[in-house]
C-alpha cells in the first residue's frame, strides 16, 4: 500500500482503479479527503486441495496463483485445506468461477474483500500509518458499559465482545463532509448520521450506506466480515439452505381475540421477539441440526429438528449483540432528558437503524440468495410461536386475563401492577426475553377478526389497527363518520359513561348517513382509490362481470387515458347503468356530473359494513329495515 503519514482518518470507500488496484478513500478529522493505492492485493476465490486436474487447466489459461490455506468449516467446527486461487484481475476471476466444479467466496465484492481481510471497517477511525482501526470505547463510556454487560461478560463471552467492538465504533465522532461526496446538494443531518452507523454497522462503504434500501446486502456484509476474520470458509448459497429449498416457511402465531368490549387494557410486547429468539435460543446456520448426537434432545418447538448445546451460534452472536445495543443503549439515550436534543433524537435514529436490521433478521433467512437457510428460519418462528404460547399459559396461571396474542403481543385484560412485573420477570427468567409494557388503553375493543382492533389511550387518542373503515382506499366520508364514532369514547372510564357513549355513536351514524342521502356530502368525499393488480387492458376483456376498479379503468381507457398494472384509479359509486353490454356501478372521479348521480344506498350498505366491524363487539348493530326503506339500531 502507497501512503503517507496522516493524522487519524475515517475510512469511507474503496475501489477498483483501472489498473485493477484497490484504491481507498479517506478523511481526516479536518475534512480533508485523502486516497491511498494498494496494487499487491489480488481477487481470489477458494477451491478443494490438492486441484483436481481439470482444475489447473483452467488455473493456468487463467494465469491464476495458487497458494495452501486453512480455514475453518463452519458447520463442523474443523480446520479444512483448501487452494486459494488468486487471479489478474475481478472479471477473470468470475470467469474461471463459472469453470470450476466447487469453488466458495467467489461472489463476494473485490474491494469489499479487501476491507475483510485487512481488518478495516468502511466509516470507523483509522491509525493514520498503519490504518489499523481504532476501537477502544471512549474513556466516558467505559464505566457505564462495564456495569450495563458485566452479567453478559460472564455468560456470553463472544456476545460481549461484540457488542464492545460496535458501541466502540458506534462512539465515534461523525467528521463534517460534504454533500457533494453523496452526490446530493441537501439531505436531513439524521439521514447523514444514519449513513455513518450504518456504514460502521454492517462494514459498508459510506456511499452505499447512504443510498441502499437492501437490509440483506447490510447482512451479508455484516456475516462475512464476522466470518472472515475469525478465520471461517464462508458457505456457498447452497451449504448454507442445508440441503432443502426455500418454501413458505410457517409464520408467526395468533390467538383468536375474545371478542368484546374491554377496560384497562394492557399490551405487552416482546422487544424484538425473533432477534430475541436467535440470541437466547442459539439459533444459527450452523446451530440448527447440527450433526452432534448429544443435541438431539434440544428439540425446535413445532419443528422437526434441534439446536447445538456444544457451540455458540455466529448468527447468535451478532444478532444479539445488536438487540442489546439497541435495547440497552440506544433507546434509553433517546429518551434521556440529561443528553441534549440533538444527542437524544441521533440515539434515536440509531436505534430506529437497529430495529430495521433485527427486524430483518429472521427475513433474510427464508430467501435471500446467499442468506437462505430453511431450517434456521422454520426454527426462529417456531420458537416464537412456543414463547407466545408459553406466556399465554403462564399469565392465565396467575390470574390474569389474556384476550389477544398477535406475533410478539399480548392484551391482557385489566391487570394489576403487580402481576404485570411478575410476568415480565418470568418472561425474563424462563427465556432470556424482554417483554415490556407497550400501550395501556382505557377502553379496548376487539372485534372477532384478527389483527383489527381499536383501543383509547390515556390521553384520549384513538389507536387503530387494521379496521375495514380506515382502510387506505376507503372514501373520506366513511374515515370521517367513524373518526367521529371514535372521538364519543375518547372520554370513558367507566360502564355507565361507556354507556352514554354508545347511545351518542348511535346518532353519529344515524346524522351521517342523512346527510348522505340528502346528498350533503363533498363529492371528493366519497372516492374510493383503489389500486389495479392486473394489467386493465388485460383483464377487462376476460371478465364476465367486471370489478369495480376495472369498470372505472375501461371507462378512463375509452376517455383516451393510458392505464397499466400498479396504477391507481379513483371512482364514485352511482346507480347502475349499462356500457358495452355490462351493468357498471361506479364512473370515474373526474366523470361525475353531480351529487345526483351516486347511489346513497350503495353507500349506507358499505359505512355500515365497515362500522359493523368494530361495533358488533360493543352489541351495536345497524340494519337496514327493508319495508320502509331507514335504518335501525337492533
Amino acid at each position: 500500500m502507497v501512503h503517507e503519514a496522516l493524522s487519524a482518518t475515517y475510512l469511507l470507500d474503496a475501489t477498483v482503479t483501472e489498473t485493477n488496484a484497490v484504491k481507498l478513500k479517506f478523511i481526516d478529522e479536518n475534512g480533508n479527503i485523502r486516497e491511498f493505492v494498494d496494487d499487491k492485493y489480488k481477487p481470489y476465490f477458494l477451491t478443494t486441495h490438492p486441484l483436481a486436474n481439470e482444475d489447473e487447466d483452467i488455473v493456468h489459461y487463467f494465469s491464476g496463483a495458487v497458494q495452501h490455506v486453512e480455514r475453518i468449516d463452519l458447520f463442523t467446527g474443523e480446520r479444512r485445506a483448501l487452494t486459494k486461487v488468486s487471479w489478474p484481475n475481478a472479471k477473470v476471476a468470475s470467469k474461471a468461477a463459472e469453470k470450476f466444479r466447487l469453488c466458495w467466496e467467489s461472489e463476494i465484492d473485490f474491494p469489499k474483500s479487501y476491507v475483510y481481510d485487512h481488518g478495516l471497517n468502511f466509516g470507523a477511525l483509522h491509525s493514520g500509518t498503519d490504518f489499523r482501526p481504532i476501537p477502544n470505547l471512549p474513556d466516558e463510556t467505559v464505566e457505564g458499559f462495564d456495569k450495563n454487560f458485566r452479567e453478559v461478560q460472564q455468560t456470553d463471552p463472544q456476545k460481549h465482545t461484540r457488542i464492545s467492538h460496535w458501541l466502540a465504533l458506534l462512539k465515534q465522532p461523525v467528521p463534517s463532509i460534504s454533500l457533494d461526496f453523496f452526490g446530493v446538494k441537501e439531505a436531513e443531518s439524521e439521514k447523514i448520521h444514519t449513513a455513518w452507523m450504518l456504514s460502521r454497522i454492517a462494514n459498508i462503504p459510506l456511499s452505499e450506506a447512504f443510498r441502499s434500501t437492501h437490509v440483506s446486502d447490510w447482512w451479508k456484509s455484516t456475516i462475512h466480515t464476522y466470518l472472515r476474520r475469525n478465520n471461517f470458509l464462508i458457505p456457498t448459497a447452497q451449504e448454507l439452505t442445508r440441503g432443502k429449498p426455500t418454501h413458505t416457511v410457517t409464520g408467526a402465531l395468533t390467538v383468536a381475540p375474545k371478542a368484546g368490549t374491554y377496560f384497562g387494557t394492557v399490551v405487552c410486547d416482546f422487544e424484538s421477539l425473533y432477534a430475541g429468539c436467535i440470541d437466547s435460543f442459539n439459533l444459527s446456520y450452523e446451530t440448527v441440526d447440527c450433526g452432534h448426537l448429544e443435541c438431539e434432545r434440544n428439540k425446535i418447538p413445532d419443528f422437526e429438528g434441534h439446536v447445538c448445546t456444544r457451540r455458540r451460534g455466529f448468527y447468535a452472536i451478532l444478532v444479539g449483540a445488536l438487540k442489546e445495543l439497541r435495547i440497552r443503549i440506544f433507546k434509553p439515550a433517546s429518551r434521556n432528558h440529561a443528553l441534549t436534543e440533538e444527542e437524544q433524537r441521533m440515539a434515536g435514529s440509531t436505534a430506529k437503524l437497529l430495529k430495521l436490521i433485527l427486524v430483518s433478521s429472521y427475513g433474510v433467512t427464508v430467501r435471500i440468495h446467499g442468506l437462505a437457510c430453511p431450517p434456521l428460519a422454520e426454527a426462529i418462528t417456531g420458537y416464537g410461536r412456543y414463547v407466545l404460547k408459553e406466556s399465554w399459559r403462564m399469565a392465565e396461571e396467575k390470574g390474569m386475563r389474556p384476550l389477544y396474542g398477535d406475533t410478539d403481543s399480548l392484551f391482557l385484560d385489566g391487570p394489576s401492577n403487580e402481576q404485570i412485573e411478575w410476568l415480565i420477570r418470568a418472561v425474563k427468567e424462563q427465556f432470556r426475553l424482554d417483554l415490556i409494557v407497550d400501550k395501556r388503553y382505557n377502553l379496548c375493543v376487539l372485534p372477532k377478526a384478527k389483527k383489527a382492533y381499536f383501543g383509547i389511550l390515556p390521553d384520549g387518542t384513538p389507536d387503530i389497527k387494521g379496521v375495514t373503515a380506515i382502510k387506505s382506499n376507503s372514501p373520506a366520508y366513511i374515515n370521517r363518520v367513524f373518526e367521529q364514532c371514535v372521538k364519543e369514547l375518547s372520554n370513558v372510564r367507566d360502564n355507565e359513561q361507556y354507556v352514554q357513549a354508545k347511545e351518542k355513536i348511535k346518532e353519529v351514524v344515524q346524522k351521517g348517513i342523512a346527510e348522505l342521502k340528502r346528498r350533503e356530502v363533498q363529492l371528493s368525499d366519497l372516492a374510493y382509490s383503489v389500486q389495479l393488480y392486473f394489467d386493465p387492458n388485460e383483464k377487462i376483456e376476460a371478465m364476465k362481470t367486471a370489478h369495480q376498479p376495472y369498470q372505472c379503468a375501461l371507462q378512463l381507457i375509452d376517455a383516451g387515458k393510458k392505464l397499466k398494472r400498479g396504477d391507481v384509479v379513483s371512482f364514485i359509486k352511482v346507480k347502475p347503468f349499462r356500457y358495452k353490454g355490462k351493468t357498471f356501478t361506479v364512473k370515474p372521479l373526474e366523470a361525475v356530473a353531480s351529487l345526483n348521480e351516486i347511489n346513497p344506498e350503495d353507500y349506507a350498505r358499505n359505512l355500515l359494513t365497515a362500522l359493523n366491524q368494530v361495533f358488533e363487539p360493543m352489541n351495536i348493530k345497524l340494519e337496514k329495515k327493508h319495508e320502509i326503506g331507514i335504518y335501525r339500531w337492533v
